[in-house]
Protein backbone atom coordinates (compact mmCIF):
# COMPACT_ATOMS: atom_id res chain seq x y z
CA UNK A 1 0.00 0.00 0.00
CA UNK A 2 1.76 3.15 -0.63
CA UNK A 3 2.06 6.36 1.72
CA UNK A 4 -0.95 8.68 2.16
CA UNK A 5 0.98 11.67 0.17
CA UNK A 6 1.11 9.24 -2.62
CA UNK A 7 -2.54 8.26 -2.51
CA UNK A 8 -3.32 11.85 -2.18
CA UNK A 9 -1.88 12.67 -5.56
CA UNK A 10 -4.54 12.30 -8.26
CA UNK A 11 -3.04 10.19 -11.21
CA UNK A 12 -1.78 11.82 -14.13
CA UNK A 13 -3.58 10.53 -17.31
CA UNK A 14 -2.63 10.91 -20.78
CA UNK A 15 -5.17 11.25 -23.57
CA UNK A 16 -4.57 10.57 -27.48
CA UNK A 17 -5.50 13.47 -29.61
CA UNK A 18 -8.76 12.41 -31.07
CA UNK A 19 -9.63 11.29 -27.51
CA UNK A 20 -9.27 15.34 -26.69
CA UNK A 21 -11.05 16.28 -29.83
CA UNK A 22 -13.82 14.55 -28.62
CA UNK A 23 -14.05 16.03 -25.06
CA UNK A 24 -13.84 19.53 -26.25
CA UNK A 25 -16.43 19.18 -28.86
CA UNK A 26 -18.61 18.67 -25.19
CA UNK A 27 -16.42 21.07 -22.85
CA UNK A 28 -18.14 24.67 -22.15
CA UNK A 29 -14.00 25.53 -21.80
CA UNK A 30 -11.57 25.40 -24.37
CA UNK A 31 -8.88 23.21 -23.36
CA UNK A 32 -4.79 22.76 -25.28
CA UNK A 33 -3.29 19.45 -25.74
CA UNK A 34 0.11 18.88 -25.60
CA UNK A 35 1.50 15.24 -25.52
CA UNK A 36 -1.41 13.55 -24.08
CA UNK A 37 -1.65 16.70 -21.07
CA UNK A 38 -4.56 19.15 -21.12
CA UNK A 39 -5.43 22.45 -19.02
CA UNK A 40 -7.72 25.12 -19.52
CA UNK A 41 -7.05 28.30 -21.32
CA UNK A 42 -7.43 31.48 -19.51
CA UNK A 43 -10.35 33.58 -19.95
CA UNK A 44 -9.81 37.34 -21.20
CA UNK A 45 -10.48 40.93 -20.14
CA UNK A 46 -12.86 43.25 -22.10
CA UNK A 47 -10.03 45.33 -23.40
CA UNK A 48 -8.25 41.99 -24.21
CA UNK A 49 -11.49 40.92 -26.13
CA UNK A 50 -12.23 44.60 -28.07
CA UNK A 51 -8.65 44.24 -29.37
CA UNK A 52 -8.89 40.79 -30.74
CA UNK A 53 -12.38 41.84 -32.47
CA UNK A 54 -10.64 44.95 -33.92
CA UNK A 55 -7.56 43.25 -35.09
CA UNK A 56 -9.58 40.69 -36.72
CA UNK A 57 -12.43 42.73 -38.58
CA UNK A 58 -9.59 44.89 -39.74
CA UNK A 59 -8.05 42.05 -41.31
CA UNK A 60 -11.29 40.60 -42.48
CA UNK A 61 -12.37 43.86 -44.02
CA UNK A 62 -8.96 44.14 -46.42
CA UNK A 63 -9.12 40.69 -47.25
CA UNK A 64 -12.48 40.83 -48.51
CA UNK A 65 -13.06 38.88 -52.09
CA UNK A 66 -9.59 37.67 -51.64
CA UNK A 67 -8.76 33.99 -51.92
CA UNK A 68 -7.55 34.48 -47.82
CA UNK A 69 -10.24 34.09 -44.58
CA UNK A 70 -9.97 35.19 -41.50
CA UNK A 71 -11.17 32.93 -38.15
CA UNK A 72 -11.43 33.67 -34.63
CA UNK A 73 -10.83 31.77 -31.13
CA UNK A 74 -13.19 28.75 -32.27
CA UNK A 75 -10.66 27.58 -34.76
CA UNK A 76 -8.54 25.02 -32.95
CA UNK A 77 -4.98 24.97 -34.64
CA UNK A 78 -2.47 22.14 -34.78
CA UNK A 79 0.86 22.27 -34.72
CA UNK A 80 1.99 19.22 -36.57
CA UNK A 81 6.23 18.95 -35.56
CA UNK A 82 5.42 19.59 -31.56
CA UNK A 83 1.67 18.26 -31.46
CA UNK A 84 0.59 21.33 -29.82
CA UNK A 85 -3.31 21.68 -30.49
CA UNK A 86 -4.76 25.44 -29.28
CA UNK A 87 -6.63 28.22 -29.99
CA UNK A 88 -5.10 31.57 -31.22
CA UNK A 89 -7.13 34.67 -30.75
CA UNK A 90 -7.25 34.52 -34.45
CA UNK A 91 -5.52 33.05 -37.76
CA UNK A 92 -5.78 33.28 -41.69
CA UNK A 93 -6.09 30.53 -43.83
CA UNK A 94 -5.14 31.01 -47.50
CA UNK A 95 -6.80 28.75 -49.84
CA UNK A 96 -8.35 25.81 -48.97
CA UNK A 97 -8.39 24.45 -45.33
CA UNK A 98 -6.54 21.47 -43.96
CA UNK A 99 -7.24 19.27 -41.60
CA UNK A 100 -5.48 17.61 -39.00
CA UNK A 101 -6.04 14.07 -40.48
CA UNK A 102 -5.85 12.72 -36.49
CA UNK A 103 -9.57 15.04 -35.87
CA UNK A 104 -12.18 12.99 -37.91
CA UNK A 105 -14.73 15.88 -37.14
CA UNK A 106 -12.74 18.46 -39.21
CA UNK A 107 -12.47 21.00 -36.39
CA UNK A 108 -8.58 21.50 -36.33
CA UNK A 109 -6.64 23.34 -39.51
CA UNK A 110 -2.83 22.73 -39.49
CA UNK A 111 -2.10 25.51 -42.62
CA UNK A 112 -2.75 29.08 -41.23
CA UNK A 113 -1.18 31.92 -42.74
CA UNK A 114 -1.15 34.31 -39.92
CA UNK A 115 -1.37 33.47 -36.29
CA UNK A 116 -2.82 36.47 -33.92
CA UNK A 117 -2.23 36.36 -30.24
CA UNK A 118 -3.49 39.29 -27.66
CA UNK A 119 -1.32 39.14 -24.74
CA UNK A 120 -2.63 38.62 -21.27
CA UNK A 121 -0.78 39.36 -18.37
CA UNK A 122 -1.69 35.76 -17.34
CA UNK A 123 -0.66 34.07 -20.24
CA UNK A 124 2.33 36.60 -21.42
CA UNK A 125 5.25 34.65 -20.57
CA UNK A 126 3.81 31.46 -22.52
CA UNK A 127 2.67 33.05 -25.11
CA UNK A 128 5.73 35.18 -26.09
CA UNK A 129 8.06 32.04 -24.96
CA UNK A 130 7.01 28.60 -25.49
CA UNK A 131 3.74 28.97 -27.62
CA UNK A 132 5.61 31.22 -30.40
CA UNK A 133 8.43 29.01 -30.51
CA UNK A 134 5.37 25.51 -31.35
CA UNK A 135 3.94 28.20 -34.18
CA UNK A 136 7.78 29.24 -35.86
CA UNK A 137 7.42 25.23 -36.80
CA UNK A 138 4.23 25.55 -38.91
CA UNK A 139 5.48 25.24 -42.38
CA UNK A 140 2.88 27.54 -43.95
CA UNK A 141 2.87 30.01 -41.42
CA UNK A 142 4.47 33.13 -42.57
CA UNK A 143 3.80 36.25 -39.85
CA UNK A 144 2.76 35.63 -36.29
CA UNK A 145 1.04 39.12 -35.04
CA UNK A 146 1.61 39.48 -31.07
CA UNK A 147 -0.51 42.46 -29.45
CA UNK A 148 0.11 44.14 -26.01
CA UNK A 149 -3.05 44.86 -24.15
CA UNK A 150 -1.05 46.57 -21.82
CA UNK A 151 0.99 49.27 -24.23
CA UNK A 152 0.53 50.34 -27.73
CA UNK A 153 2.59 47.73 -29.27
CA UNK A 154 1.93 45.50 -32.11
CA UNK A 155 4.75 42.88 -33.03
CA UNK A 156 4.24 40.96 -36.75
CA UNK A 157 7.33 38.04 -36.03
CA UNK A 158 7.40 37.39 -39.58
CA UNK A 159 9.83 34.16 -41.16
CA UNK A 160 12.84 35.59 -43.67
CA UNK A 161 15.36 33.84 -45.47
CA UNK A 162 17.49 33.65 -42.32
CA UNK A 163 14.63 33.27 -39.91
CA UNK A 164 12.01 34.45 -38.06
CA UNK A 165 12.56 38.73 -37.21
CA UNK A 166 10.25 40.89 -35.44
CA UNK A 167 8.72 44.47 -36.67
CA UNK A 168 7.27 45.92 -33.84
CA UNK A 169 5.18 49.17 -34.28
CA UNK A 170 3.72 51.13 -31.81
CA UNK A 171 2.31 54.26 -34.23
CA UNK A 172 1.44 54.06 -37.44
CA UNK A 173 0.78 51.12 -39.19
CA UNK A 174 2.05 47.24 -38.48
CA UNK A 175 2.37 45.72 -41.60
CA UNK A 176 1.37 42.04 -42.68
CA UNK A 177 3.69 41.31 -46.25
CA UNK A 178 2.42 38.06 -46.40
CA UNK A 179 -1.03 38.98 -46.94
CA UNK A 180 -0.67 42.74 -48.11
CA UNK A 181 -2.53 44.18 -45.08
CA UNK A 182 -2.04 46.63 -42.68
CA UNK A 183 -2.74 46.92 -39.16
CA UNK A 184 -3.95 50.74 -37.92
CA UNK A 185 -2.27 50.93 -34.51
CA UNK A 186 -4.96 53.24 -33.50
CA UNK A 187 -7.45 51.29 -35.06
CA UNK A 188 -6.92 47.99 -32.99
CA UNK A 189 -6.71 49.99 -29.66
CA UNK A 190 -9.39 52.22 -31.00
CA UNK A 191 -12.27 52.48 -27.94
CA UNK A 192 -10.86 51.75 -25.06
CA UNK A 193 -12.75 51.12 -22.38
CA UNK A 194 -13.14 53.74 -19.19
CA UNK A 195 -11.47 52.60 -15.79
Amino acid sequence: MGTLAAMAQPARQRIAFDEYVRMEAMSPIRHEWLDGAVWAMAGGTPDHAAIVVNVTTLLSNQLRGKPCRVFGSDLRIRVRATGLGTYPDGSVISGKVQFDPHDASKTTAVNPRVIVEVLSSSTEKYDRGEKLDHYKKIPSLEEIVVVSCVTRRIEVWRREKRGWRCHTSESGVAELQSLKCELSVAEVYRDPLAD
